[in-house]
């Protein structure tokens, strides 16, 4: 049978670990090693087979863990290639955590398929970042934290930024002064949208296209909307949720992806998401749900009530903000608490006491 892979996340905690091991229930783990990429893009001759197992963050409080088949990341690297056109001259630095779906499907086995030159970065450094680009880095794709750090280093000034032909943002909302700052040093970021069960892409904008949308959808990519929501339907779209048919019937309507996101068609043919249905925030590109942040809060003996919120964030875009009512604890002790628990990024910001919490009539 076919190998996949399915990266975990060095920022879990140790119980969060736990709980994505025992879903996945793997043969095998590995540690801090480097794996041959051309080896893991054909591990399996069958290509309905999964070939990525990926985390994913939703409403509820337990993440579901994404099947990437074979076909459907052969599918989205096809698309990916219709709309960059990645050739073997190219190098592609890949700063994106390889935990995601991105991370791995978004440009590394795209780069490897065409020929190109391809670096992985363990972790994403600003410094190391530019000094790449610096030296003839082409291709770089980054969520808005990413470039946010890099224009706000003191050497992104003085750093030639000729070579960068291809640069791509997404997972979150990008600020349109973060645009303007790159387009100053003659560098265009394309924006674009996507979502794990999708492969991730969806849509990118195309060269020349005005700065606002979320772009257009990839070649291959079908899109609609019903209700106001966007739905997909690709060969990238995944398999489903691992041991969860219950969650993998919920995220289709037919054969379509419920994206669960609010979109607009644009009369130019582009689409602006609008808002996400789902309750989610997005903190330096990482989907965090509050579910999960208000489960732990919930488990303090001290907390009687929690409800957590996204809010804006120069740096990171959003931030959880915690809205608890308890009585006899410090936000010192409950920030604490949720860092022993979570990982460092579904950490709130900071924890407001109320003395209730408005709840509708049928919660």
């Amino acid at each position: 049978r076919g190998v996949a892979l399915a990266p975990l996340s060095w920022r879990l905690t140790e119980p969060e670990l736990d709980a994505q091991l025992a879903i996945i229930e793997p043969a095998a783990v590995l540690r801090d090693t480097v794996l041959d990429l051309p080896r893991v893009s054909g591990a399996s001759p069958d290509d309905s087979s999964g070939l990525l197992i990926v985390f994913t963050s939703g409403t509820a409080a337990r993440p579901k863990a994404a099947v990437l088949t074979a076909e459907n990341c052969r599918a989205t690297n096809q698309s990916l290639q219709g709309a960059l056109g990645l050739t073997s001259d190219d190098v592609v630095l890949g700063v994106l955590p390889q935990f995601h779906a991105a991370g791995w499907n978004s440009q590394p086995l795209l780069a490897v398929g065409v020929g190109a030159r391809l670096s992985l970065a363990p972790t994403f450094d600003a410094g190391d970042c530019l000094r790449g680009i610096g030296a003839g880095v082409t291709a770089l794709m980054g969520v808005p934290s990413t470039w946010q750090a890099l224009s706000r280093h003191p050497s992104f000034e003085s750093t030639d930024l000729s070579s960068l032909r291809i640069a791509v943002v997404g997972g979150a909302p990008t600020p349109p002064g973060l645009l303007r700052v790159w387009r100053d040093r003659g560098v265009t970021l394309r924006q674009g949208y996507g979502l794990t069960e999708a492969g991730p892409n969806v849509l990118c904008q195309a060269p020349g296209d005005a700065a606002g949308p979320s772009g257009r959808p990839y070649p291959g990519v079908e899109i609609r909307t019903d209700d106001g929501e966007l739905l997909v339907r690709s060969g990238g779209v995944f398999a489903g949720y691992f041991r969860d048919p219950d969650a993998t019937a919920a995220a289709f309507a037919d054969d379509w992806l419920r994206t669960g996101d609010v979109a607009r068609l644009e009369p130019d043919g582009q689409v602006t998401i609008v808002d996400r249905a789902k309750d989610i925030y997005i903190s330096g590109g990482e989907n965090v749900a509050p579910a999960e942040i208000e489960a732990v809060l919930l488990g303090h003996p001290l907390v009687v009530d929690a409800a957590v919120v996204g809010v804006a964030d120069d740096t990171w875009g959003e931030v959880g903000l915690a809205y608890v009512v308890a009585e006899g604890v410090s936000e010192a002790e409950l920030l604490l608490w949720c860092g022993e628990r979570l990982a460092g990024f579904k950490v709130p910001s900071r924890v407001e006491f109320v003395s209730e919490l408005p709840r509708s009539g049928i919660d």
